[in-house]
């Protein structure tokens, strides 16, 4: 497996001074990650009942309003999750992979169904997660999906771009994990 300097896949930096604000959290519109530049695709607010859980913002290397072209769409991609509440992490890969089943079908999740674990358990490695967090899932085509949480690598990378497709379907497929979510990632206004 080829190992990445972290320095190259997790630099985040902001190249524009701009940036959107969804629930007291502030998202660069644009950050570089690895070599590539991306843009900020949408941002919005997780609730469940009445708490707020997280925000989630989807960066791409251009802009798309339509969940197949999302899919489709080559090179890096990242979706960070600023966590507004303390919140242990097997609730939250518990939700992932109920989005995964939800989204795929038998065949795709027999064909992915070692390495979503193995995501799991780099996810998992966090135990607890604290109001504040950025968790980052990560596609890098030369490398794989990776997680980050504060810009601390969890685990290796995931090879398969199936296994970050099945991830975004969590939030962009036809079962999303919140309907109205999924159209404030792909940038669609009310």
């Amino acid at each position: 497996m080829r190992l990445w300097p972290l320095g190259l896949l997790f630099v985040s930096m902001s190249v524009a001074a701009n940036a959107t604000e969804v629930a007291g959290v502030r998202l660069s519109e644009r950050l570089r990650l690895g070599t590539s530049e991306l843009v900020l695709n949408g941002a919005g607010l997780r609730k469940r009942a009445f708490f707020k859980v997280y925000v989630a913002g989807l960066y791409l290397t251009e802009e798309s309003k339509a969940p197949a072209e999302v899919l489709a769409l080559l090179g890096p991609k990242r979706v960070s999750i600023t966590l507004m509440r303390n919140l242990p992490v097997v609730s939250l890969v518990n939700a992932m992979k109920a989005g995964i089943r939800d989204n795929s079908s038998p065949e795709e999740q027999q064909a992915l169904e070692g390495r979503v674990e193995e995501l799991a358990a780099n996810l998992l490695a966090v135990r607890q997660g604290r109001k504040g967090d950025v968790i980052s899932l990560d596609w890098m085509p030369d490398a794989g999906t990776l997680v980050a949480v504060n810009d601390e690598v969890k685990g290796s990378a995931i090879p398969g771009d199936d296994v970050y497709r099945a991830v975004l379907k969590v939030w962009l497929g036809d079962h999303p994990t919140s309907a109205r979510l999924k159209k404030e990632l792909l940038g669609q206004r009310e």
